[in-house]
């Protein structure tokens, strides 16, 4: 019994589930393998990153689905797809990005469209649906807390998750509305062991009329990819970027920093925990080894006590 590696759905023998494809599009009853193996993606990115406007750590390729021929290409300009290869030396970062952002979604965090795909060397890529492209070669405003701060790409940790609320209240069309988002997304962060979320991955999105935290991007639990680190933040909170508790995460920022009502942090505080069964699941079932799984089970298992913490 095969796997949706979009859905995580039983697929009998197919590589796909039905919805796993309609979620790429209504009209999509197939979808061949990627055209390229992973080696090739990577060697292709290299020469497409510089004419892409998503840029990062990892290798990138955009692309369109060629919908009479059931496969995804890539294309230099107007791309729907960010297409991520497996990394040539952090290994199952796909697997773990996808996993990380379907865990985000099950607390309510708005991601876009997004799955692992298979390749024709038998890899698996990940793709995510461009959430700044609407209609044909239309574009939402969006801008990043760098460009918001006036930081560069080599400047993007040296700011504050406290300075990022004061953003948030100058440009947000309803600040308190994105503090309560800010809030569940950093406390996400620091319980999926995503030490990576420096200010380039943390966007506004103007849509319908509105200056709006834009769709989760870039999550993943980048201490598992990195075996390990020293740190569990990108950014400070309260002088510190590790060893973190409820003090520091609930007491200050949720309280003091974003001033949000006790009601609100108590319900993102509810969801987390009546998640964590289903996240578990979630791991077991995703597409990381075994080892991984158990990895990443129990970084969340030791971050869920600290934040529950009395």
């Amino acid at each position: 019994m095969n796997i949706c590696p979009i859905t995580y759905q039983p697929c009998g023998s197919n590589k796909y589930s039905e919805r796993g494809l309609k979620l790429l599009h209504r009209s999509l009853s197939e979808l061949y393998d990627f055209p390229l193996t992973a080696p090739e993606q990577r060697l292709h990115a290299t020469g497409a990153m510089a004419k892409m406007s998503i840029q990062g750590m990892q290798p990138k390729l955009s692309a369109v689905l060629n919908l009479r021929k059931k496969v995804l290409e890539t294309v230099e300009t107007g791309g729907v797809f960010i297409i991520k290869p497996q990394h040539e030396t952090y290994l199952q970062m796909p697997e773990n990005e996808d996993l990380t952002m379907k865990m985000a979604a099950i607390v309510g965090i708005e991601t876009p469209v997004h799955g692992l795909v298979w390749c024709k060397d038998g890899s698996l890529s990940y793709l995510i649906r461009r959430f700044d492209r609407t209609g044909r070669n239309g574009k939402l405003a969006t801008e990043d807390f760098a460009q918001l701060a006036g930081m560069t790409r080599d400047s993007k940790y040296d700011y504050t998750i406290e300075k990022m609320v004061k953003l948030i209240e100058q440009h947000c069309t309803f600040p308190q509305i994105e503090k309560f988002k800010f809030f569940r997304l950093v406390l996400f962060c620091f319980l999926t062991g995503n030490e990576d979320m420096h200010l380039k991955n943390f966007s506004l999105i103007t849509r319908n009329g509105k200056v709006e935290f834009s769709p989760a991007y870039d999550l993943l639990n980048s201490t598992l990819v990195l075996g390990g680190t020293t740190e569990e933040m990108a950014l400070m909170l309260a002088g510190r970027r590790k060893e973190f508790r409820k003090k520091e995460l609930v007491d200050y920022f949720g309280m003091e920093k974003l001033g949000l009502p006790e009601a609100a942090i108590q319900s993102v505080l509810a969801d987390f925990k009546k998640a964590q069964i289903t996240w578990e699941n979630l791991i077991a079932t995703s597409f990381l080894t075994a080892n991984q799984k158990q990895d990443y089970r129990e970084l969340l298992a030791g971050r869920m006590a600290r934040l529950f913490k009395k």
